[in-house]
C-alpha cells in the first residue's frame, strides 16, 4: 500500500456531502490502478470544515484537505500519489500539515499525540481540547475492532475483569471524581455503588442515548464514532454493579447511530466481549437496543424506563430512585453516553490520571457541541474549569461577521443565558449554578449584539413547553402561563407587571415540577431576567434594542440614500417605491419586515427602530 485516504462520515460529514466525496476518490483510486487504502472514520469535531479530507502517505507528511468538493478529488489524490507537481492548485484547500511525533505525557500526565500545524487557527481549534471520549477521532474506523483493540481498546475490560473485583472498579470510579455528563452531574461512582447494594439478582443497565436538547449533538457523534468505546464502559459498569442484562436507549432520529451500535454489538459478540464467559471471566452480558420515538423528557431517566417498558415517556415521583427500582420494578443504573465513553480511560490510566484533569468537584473533560454565532463551531472535548472566554475565542475563533459577543446559552433548554461580562466564568458545576445556567448535556449556542435575549428565552421556553409531558399541572400549565406572556411581549402587548408575573410563575414551575424537564424549563427566562432585564422593559415600553422582533420595529430611510433603487429591487412586497435618483419611503402599512432592504442598501440608509 501506498498510504491511506480518510474520508469523514459522520451525520454531519454526510449531511455536507463526504458520501459523495468517498465515491469520488473511489472512482479516482480505482480508474488510477493505485494501491491506496480508503479509510471510513468518525467525527473530528470540525463541522465549520466538513468535508473532510485527509491523506496520509507512507512516506512524506499526512494532510487534511477541509471543504472538499467532488472535483477537486482528482488533484488531490495525484498531487500525493501520482503527480506532486499538481499541488500547488491544492494551496486553498489545504487545512494543515498533521505530523504524528510521539506520545508525550505534556499536559497533566495525559497521554496525547502531538500536532505539528501550519495553519494557528486549526492548531487553536484543537490546542486546548483534551481527548478522552473522543480519543483517536478522524484516525480510526468506528466498526473496525482490531484497530480499536491496536489502539488500547478492551484493555480496560480485560483488565477490570482479570485482575479486580466489583468492589474495586468502583472505588476507582469513585476516586476519579467522574460525575454524570447528561445534566445533573450526580456522582457515578455513588450511583454505581447504590445498584451494587442491591440484592436483586435481577439487575438493567441502560445507556441515555436520547439526546433532545436544540443544537447539542454530542452523544450522536459518540455513538456514530465511538461505539466500541461505550460498549467497552457498559461492559465495566455492568460487571461492577452485577448486571447482566442491558439496553441502549437511543432515538430513532439518529439512524446511523443506531446502525452502527448494532453492527458493534454484532461484532463484540462474536469476538466474545459480549455474551456468555466474555474472554472466560465467567461474567456474562447481553445489550440490545431499544429506540426512542423522540420525547425530550424521555431523556429523564424515570421517563425513559416507561417508555422502554412499552408505557408513555412519563417521569414518575422518586424515590425510589431506578437505582432501587427501575425497569420493570428491578434495579437499573442509567448512564448517560458521553459518561460510558469515559470510564474505560479510568480504568486504564487510574482515577489519578482523570482526577487531575479539571478543577474542583468537577474533574475530567467534557464533550460540547460549540455552536451559534461562533467562527469556528463544531464538537469540542475540553477540560473542566476551562472558561467560557477560552472556548469562545481561542477554540471558537471569536464572533463571525465581526460581530460583539453578547452571551452563551450553555446547557439547552434546560440552561441558562450568561452575559459576555461573565465570560470568564469557568465552566465546571458549581460554577455555572452559581449562574443561573447548568451544564446540561453539553449545548454552547453563542450569541452575538443582533440577538435578542428575550427572543431567545422565548424560543428555548417554547420548546419545553411543547416536550413538556403534561402529568404534572406545575410544569404543563406554568410553562404554558410563561411563553403567553413572552409571546405578548415581543409582540408589543406587553404590560406593566409582566415581568414580575413571569419571576412568580418561573420560581413556583421550578419548585413544583416532578422531573427535571418542568424544574429547569425556567432558566432560560430567569437567566435572562437576572443579566438582560433592561431588555424585558425596553420591550414593555414598546421598543426592541436589537431589532429582532418585528411588531416592535420600523423601516425607514434616512438621508443617507442616494436612490440607487437596489432596496426597491429586493423587496418582495412593493412597499418602496420606485423613485431612482431620489430618496426613497418605506410604506409602513405594507412592509412585512423582512430586512431585505437594509441588507441590500450599499450606504446604510435603512434605520431600523
Amino acid at each position: 500500500m501506498q498510504g491511506e485516504i480518510r474520508i469523514g462520515l459522520g451525520s454531519c460529514c454526510v449531511a455536507s456531502g463526504s458520501k459523495e466525496i468517498q465515491e469520488e476518490v473511489e472512482h479516482v483510486v480505482n480508474e488510477s490502478g493505485l494501491r491506496v487504502s480508503l479509510k471510513h472514520v468518525g467525527c473530528v469535531g470540525m463541522c465549520h470544515q466538513v468535508p473532510l479530507v485527509e491523506v496520509v502517505p507512507n512516506e512524506g507528511e499526512a494532510k487534511l484537505y477541509a471543504k472538499v468538493k467532488p472535483e477537486d478529488v482528482k488533484n488531490i489524490v495525484e498531487s500525493h500519489f501520482q503527480a506532486p507537481g499538481l499541488f500547488t492548485r491544492l494551496k486553498n484547500k489545504l487545512l494543515h500539515t498533521v505530523e504524528e511525533i510521539q506520545t508525550d505525557r505534556n499536559w497533566d500526565g495525559i497521554e496525547r499525540y502531538e500536532i505539528s500545524m501550519r495553519e494557528k487557527p486549526v492548531a487553536s481549534f484543537l490546542g486546548k481540547q483534551i481527548p478522552i471520549a473522543t480519543e483517536y477521532r478522524g484516525i480510526i474506523n468506528p466498526l473496525d475492532i482490531n484497530e480499536y483493540l491496536s489502539r488500547g481498546g478492551f484493555t480496560a475490560v480485560e483488565k477490570v475483569l482479570n485482575k479486580m473485583t466489583p468492589e474495586e472498579v468502583i472505588r476507582e470510579v469513585k476516586d476519579s471524581g467522574i460525575r454524570g455528563r447528561g445534566g445533573a452531574g450526580f456522582p457515578s461512582g455513588l450511583k454505581w455503588e447504590l445498584v451494587k447494594k442491591q440484592e436483586d439478582p435481577e439487575k438493567y443497565i441502560i445507556c441515555n442515548g436520547d439526546e433532545g436538547d436544540p443544537g447539542a449533538f454530542m452523544d450522536r457523534m459518540l455513538l456514530e464514532s465511538y461505539p466500541y468505546r461505550v460498549i467497552e464502559g457498559m461492559i465495566i459498569a455492568a460487571y461492577a454493579t452485577g448486571i447482566n442484562q442491558g439496553y441502549f436507549y437511543i432515538r430513532a432520529e439518529y439512524p446511523l447511530a443506531v446502525k452502527r451500535i448494532r453492527e458493534a454489538l454484532t461484532i463484540c459478540k462474536a469476538k466474545n466481549y459480549l455474551g456468555k464467559n466474555i474472554l472466560g471471566s465467567g461474567f456474562d452480558l447481553d445489550l440490545q437496543i431499544y429506540e426512542g420515538a423522540g420525547a425530550f423528557v424521555c431523556g429523564e431517566e424515570s421517563a425513559l424506563i416507561a417508555s422502554i417498558e412499552g408505557n408513555r415517556g412519563f417521569p414518575r415521583m422518586r424515590p425510589p430512585f431506578p437505582a432501587e427500582s427501575g425497569l420493570w420494578g428491578k434495579p437499573t443504573l442509567v448512564n448517560n453516553t458521553e459518561t460510558l465513553a469515559q470510564i474505560s480511560y479510568i480504568l486504564r490510566e487510574r482515577a489519578e490520571g482523570f482526577s487531575k484533569i479539571g478543577s474542583g468537584k468537577s474533574t475530567g473533560t467534557k464533550v460540547f457541541a460549540l455552536a451559534g454565532k461562533v467562527a469556528r463551531g463544531g464538537l469540542i472535548e475540553v477540560p473542566m474549569g476551562i472558561t467560557i472566554k477560552q472556548v469562545i475565542e481561542e477554540i471558537g475563533g471569536g464572533i463571525a461577521n465581526g460581530r460583539q459577543f453578547k452571551a452563551v446559552q450553555i446547557g439547552g433548554p434546560s440552561g441558562g443565558c450568561i452575559p459576555a461580562e461573565h465570560s470568564n466564568t469557568p465552566i465546571d458545576f458549581e460554577s455555572l449554578g452559581e449562574m443561573g445556567a447548568m451544564m446540561g448535556s453539553g449545548g454552547l449556542v453563542v450569541l452575538d449584539d443582533t440577538d435578542c435575549m428575550v427572543d431567545i428565552a422565548r424560543y428555548f421556553l417554547s420548546f419545553t413547553q411543547e416536550e413538556s409531558c403534561g402529568k404534572c399541572t406545575f410544569c404543563r400549565v406554568g410553562t404554558k402561563r410563561m411563553l403567553d406572556i413572552l409571546d405578548g411581549i415581543v409582540s408589543g402587548k406587553g404590560k406593566k407587571g409582566d415581568i414580575e408575573e413571569l419571576e412568580h410563575l418561573a420560581e413556583w414551575t421550578k419548585k413544583g415540577s416532578l422531573c427535571g424537564l418542568g424544574k429547569t424549563a425556567p432558566n432560560p427566562v430567569l437567566s435572562t431576567l437576572k443579566h438582560f432585564r433592561d431588555e424585558y422593559e425596553a420591550h414593555i415600553n414598546g421598543t426592541c434594542p436589537t431589532g429582532k422582533c418585528a411588531e416592535l420595529i420600523t423601516y425607514s430611510v434616512n438621508d443617507e440614500c442616494i436612490g440607487c433603487t437596489k432596496c426597491v429591487q429586493k423587496c418582495p412586497v412593493d412597499a418602496i417605491p420606485f423613485t431612482p435618483h431620489e430618496k426613497h419611503s418605506i410604506d409602513t402599512e405594507l412592509c412585512i419586515k423582512c430586512d431585505a432592504c437594509r441588507a441590500a442598501c450599499p450606504v446604510d440608509a435603512i434605520d431600523v427602530k
